[in-house]
């Protein structure tokens, strides 16, 4: 039994909430975020509360019950910040993209996808910002996809909140 599920989703100030032919929409100072709800799940807006309940007891309703939750974007946003380390690594955001020196003989373009918002305070931090936590997510991950971190020097780009393991080189 979901135990996410069972509760309703608070629904905070200044957010609009609609529910129509299967697809929740919420609406906030940030943005408007579409969530289309699978027919195995039915949603109603209850006052300022979201509830969400299975159509019958299969599993994949179950399952399905507590992973529809998601209204929190439109009115604080999500955000990801990656760090990059190395000798000449650094990153800047020109026009609609991110270009990023990592040790490659050209620098790497990264087109920045719509509703996503991103900064570099510095030239080695990169702040991904925006209102789908999914797509917050997808967006940094391929950042770091172009030169994760590596194990014996730490060099590349990683979260902030990421530790890297550490080994020993080569003995004599």
């Amino acid at each position: 039994m979901s135990r996410v599920g069972k509760y309703p989703v608070e629904i905070p100030s200044g957010v609009q909430v609609a529910v129509a032919n299967g697809l929740l929409s919420a609406k906030g100072k940030l943005g408007e975020l579409k969530l289309s709800l699978s027919e195995r799940v039915e949603a109603t807006v209850d006052g300022n509360k979201v509830v969400v309940k299975p159509r019958n007891n299969e599993t994949q309703s179950r399952m399905m019950w507590g992973t529809t939750r998601a209204v929190t974007g439109v009115s604080a946003g999500y955000s990801k910040t990656l760090e990059i380390t190395g000798t000449g690594y650094r990153a800047a955001v020109a026009g609609k993209n991110l270009e990023i020196n990592l040790g490659f003989s050209h620098p790497v373009i990264y087109p920045v996808p719509e509703g996503i918002k991103i900064t570099c305070e510095k030239p080695t931090t990169i702040k991904v910002e925006g209102v789908d936590k999914r797509l917050v997510g997808q967006v940094a991950s391929e950042i770091r996809a172009f030169r994760p971190p590596e194990p014996y020097k730490g060099k590349g780009a990683r979260y902030i909140d990421e530790t890297i393991r550490r080994k020993e080189g080569k003995k004599k």
